[in-house]
């Protein structure tokens, strides 16, 4: 039997699992990382040549309790460590239907951790992820992403964070966190912050992926399936995003023959479903955004009225300076642009810097007819962003308003 790449797919979904039983019973995440890694390399061997066992979560979880209890007793300091995990084992042993994934999601992003750190570790501990492939992800050396990573788990020993799924306070607490973890991943990927791509498909794939897991263990959390259809709806355009040569396409310009149907038609199911529900957050109003958007067939079919409500209600509920730009947009297509310019005004503070406020500004500009002052705001937004196909379209923009 070949090890093809139905079979990686498989290690790699049970990945995250069987380091969540390790760390369980063993509570020691580096250790545990380094079994499970050499129970991945035992199964890369023994499975092509043996056949994929029954329980392939089970044979993982057994293979990786052996490298840490031999581990364990190979280090003379550790006795006392040594019989009480030979004890939970014995305890254990046979549980391997618990799935520890959400649990692992928990402490990868623990309070005790900076932002980018829980990034790093959970795309590394449940993600499945290489060193090398997140530091590749986010535009920084390998040794840097290692530190990074190294320290994250250095936190959490020091934290003293228990292996165990968090009681309803808790709970409540870092769903918030889990969840932000995965929006800032799905952003990044989605629209890369700097580099020459537009976007970093892998990145965007892989946090959907993880928030499919989240929401398969918490299928009840409208917030979470709200999360969920948002990544659907807004990936759903990815196709119509950019033009053969990688240029940024705006939304008002694409192709919405090239969107992905079906992801449009599972995000809208799932957002229907969580807004019925009755507790409405910020991801759930994003994603019911997306979903008048994407249910538009024409641009020119956008209810904008609509969205514009959904804004407002968003604004409501969080004080986040890039909600209110994009409620300007919407009170510009509903009530004019002076309208949105009007409301720009009472973000230049909080923005200042920000290239999405002179590129809107522009925009808006551009629609109120006063072209001078458009191609002036282009132009400082495209000095301002670090990704080239943004400042590519932005340059573009400037340009085609000086020759016209």
């Amino acid at each position: 039997m070949l090890f093809n790449a139905s079979s990686e797919q498989l290690l790699r979904d049970h990945a995250p699992q069987v380091l969540g039983a390790v760390l369980r019973r063993f509570r020691d995440f580096s250790a545990a990382e380094d079994a499970v890694q050499e129970a991945l390399i035992a199964a890369t061997v023994q499975w092509p040549r043996d056949g994929i066992p029954e329980n392939p979560r089970g044979w993982l979880i057994q293979v990786a309790s052996r490298r840490m209890a031999d581990y364990l007793r190979s280090e003379a300091s550790r006795r006392k460590r040594e019989t009480a995990a030979a004890a939970d084992l014995t305890v254990e042993i046979g549980n391997e239907e618990q799935d520890d994934t959400l649990a692992l999601f928990f402490m990868c992003c623990h309070p005790a951790l900076s932002r980018p750190s829980a990034i790093a570790l959970t795309l590394r501990a449940v993600g499945g992820l290489t060193t090398a492939e997140i530091a590749n992800a986010f535009l920084v050396p390998e040794a840097t992403m290692a530190q990074r990573i190294s320290r994250a788990k250095q936190s959490i020993k020091a934290s003293g964070v228990p292996f165990r799924l968090p009681n309803q306070e808790e709970q409540s607490q870092r769903l918030r966190a889990v969840l932000h973890v995965l929006y800032l991943i799905f952003n990044e990927g989605y629209t890369a912050s700097a580099g020459p791509e537009l976007a970093r498909r892998e990145l965007s794939a892989e946090a959907i992926r993880l928030t499919r897991a989240v929401h398969q263990l918490l299928p009840a959390d409208p917030e979470v399936a709200g999360l969920l259809a948002l990544m659907l709806l807004t990936d759903a355009r990815r196709a119509a995003r950019t033009g053969a040569h990688g240029d940024l396409i705006p939304l008002h310009q694409q192709n919405r023959t090239l969107w992905d149907r079906s992801q449009i038609s599972e995000g809208v199911t799932l957002i229907s479903a969580a807004l019925q529900k009755g507790a409405v957050g910020a991801y759930q109003l994003q994603a019911a955004i997306a979903a008048v958007h994407d249910e538009a067939a024409r641009v020119e079919d956008t209810d904008w009225p609509q969205i514009l409500a959904l804004y407002d209600l968003l604004r409501r509920m969080s004080d986040n300076p890039m909600v209110d730009l994009n409620y300007a947009i919407a009170a510009a297509m509903v009530h004019g642009p002076r309208a949105g310019l009007q409301l720009l005004e009472k973000l230049d503070g909080r923005l200042q810097g920000n290239h999405r406020l002179d590129a809107v500004r522009a925009h808006l500009l551009e629609m109120a007819g006063d072209r001078d002052a458009a191609v002036e705001h282009y132009s400082r937004a495209a000095q301002k962003t670090t990704s080239i196909p943004e400042r590519n379209y932005l340059v573009t923009q400037a340009a085609r308003l000086r020759e016209s």
